[in-house]
């Protein structure tokens, strides 16, 4: 049997890597580290391996994920009041109405059903009987138009239609309203 060369002090790198490259079982096993911490300049990285629940099943590309419960919730809460709130915008922001002006039948109603209904003060605001709504600068804010109701006795109070829509959305999806609330109101 033959015995085995010594290598020169040079060739012993290269035959190291012949040796991974061509049986990468017969190279040496790498260091391992005794302290926790980031690796040093020599060492790389440990791999970064992705939580337990991602491996189980692998995400197919192109599909969407579920929504979160409070996400669909959120959809289904926009898309119930978002017709009363472009008509709302539309009454206040746009020519439609003067101010002053009485509101026409079918936006009186819908405002009374939709919103002034829901008001946490409803019966307070209404008083001895509705009359009509009305489109008017606001006493103290002049730049602002708001909704006012004018009452059997003549008189005619402020109402926001923003309490109106958060005492909705709070009867009609309570474990969800204060957060959509929070996210899509700018104040309470």
């Amino acid at each position: 049997m033959a015995a085995a060369l010594p290598l020169p002090r040079a060739a012993a790198p290269l035959a190291v890597l012949r040796a991974f490259r061509f049986a990468p079982w017969a190279a040496p096993a790498p260091r391992r580290r005794l302290l926790p911490g980031p690796p040093t300049a020599g060492e790389p990285p440990p791999p970064v391996l992705p939580p337990a629940s991602k491996l189980a099943d692998p995400p197919v590309l192109g599909a969407p994920e579920p929504p979160l419960p409070f996400r669909a919730t959120e959809a289904e809460i926009l898309r119930d009041i978002e017709p009363v709130v472009q008509l709302i915008k539309d009454i206040l922001h746009s020519d439609r109405y003067g101010d002053g002006e009485c509101l026409c039948p079918k936006d009186e109603n819908v405002v009374v059903e939709k919103l002034l209904a829901f008001h946490p003060r409803a019966q307070d605001k209404i008083g001895c009987g509705l009359d009509a709504i009305m489109v008017d600068r606001h006493p103290e804010f002049r730049k602002s138009r708001c909704l006012f109701v004018v009452r059997t006795d003549g008189v005619w109070i402020d109402f926001s239609y923003q309490k109106c829509l958060r005492a909705y959305i709070r009867e009609k999806y309570p474990s969800h309203a204060e957060r959509f609330i929070r996210e899509h109101f700018k104040r309470t």
